[in-house]
């Protein structure tokens, strides 16, 4: 198919409160289909109306009805009845900074959270007043590692701003992942979280550990979720305090409501002192 020409697509789409999953049909579309997932797409959920969500998956029609569907290779359906996907869309808000020279607004360097991400790309809200094409750089700010996008999407946002799509030229598996010091460990403990709420309000709450280790913690039940970046206190009764910054915090709606993970600025002075056991070395083998 010569590039240019027109093309039509199905995606899989999915509701951001998970009520509504469906296929939607693209006509007459000159994008590749790895633009078209790098982007939100407009669909009608029965529930909540009108939506606008990345695609979790999606596939090209060919024009010739004995030619084999073309799937995308970041997102590519199996061949089973239900589609099998290889990176998918995580609704959590990740420090990051955009930076670059845009022609429109000259230099900048803008702090930001992620909406959305995986592994070709982002969903930011910026300020800055970007263009279709241009190329910048993102800094996570957790991992301090960078990359080169492009802006594939851009539309207005009610609160102001614009919410901006950024696509890595290659699949970044690992751009999002946090490198932790040590293992997790599942583990139950009850604490007292203090920090300011949304409004600039300070709150103290009761919350418990989902899981834990040695430079962070999963926490549940947190009602005043504040936002990504934001400096909390933890305390847990008898074992001391300590100051955490919030790394991201669950999309409302999914399994992940109402959790945040948090990362220690007080290396040392764990609330939960527990020590995670290596395990022993393997002992070398008798020789016969």
């Amino acid at each position: 198919m010569l590039s240019g020409s027109a093309k039509t697509f199905s995606l899989h789409v999915r509701c951001r409160y998970g009520d509504h999953d469906d296929w939607i049909t693209l006509q007459s579309r000159v994008e590749s289909l790895e633009q078209l997932l790098a982007s939100p797409c407009g669909f009608e959920c029965p529930t909540h109306g009108a939506q606008q969500e990345f695609p979790l998956e999606g596939v090209e029609k060919q024009s010739s009805a004995s030619a084999s569907q073309k799937s995308s290779s970041l997102f590519a359906p199996g061949k089973t009845a239900k589609p099998r996907r290889s990176s998918e869309r995580k609704s959590f808000r990740v420090p990051v900074i955009v930076y670059g020279w845009s022609k429109s607004f000259g230099t900048f360097h803008e702090n930001t959270t992620t909406v959305m991400f995986n592994a070709s790309g982002a969903l930011v809200r910026l300020v800055t007043p970007v263009e279709l094409g241009e190329n910048f750089f993102i800094v996570n700010k957790f991992t301090k590692d960078q990359l080169e996008v492009r802006v594939v999407f851009k539309d207005f946002h009610h609160n102001g701003g614009f919410d901006v799509g950024l696509a890595f030229a290659k699949p970044a598996t690992n751009f999002w992942r946090k490198t932790r010091r040590g293992s997790r460990a599942p583990q139950t403990l009850r604490v007292i979280v203090r920090g300011k709420d949304r409004n600039g309000n300070p709150f103290s709450q009761s919350s418990y550990t989902m899981d834990i280790s040695e430079d962070g913690a999963r926490l549940d039940n947190v009602a005043y979720l504040t936002s990504p970046g934001e400096v909390i206190e933890v305390k847990r009764r008898w074992h001391g305090k300590a100051r955490f910054r919030v790394a991201w915090i669950g999309q409302v709606g999914t399994s992940e409501s109402n959790q945040i993970g948090i990362c220690t600025l007080d290396s040392g002075k764990l609330p939960w002192r527990i020590k995670f056991v290596a395990p022993p070395p393997s002992k070398p083998q008798k020789k016969s």
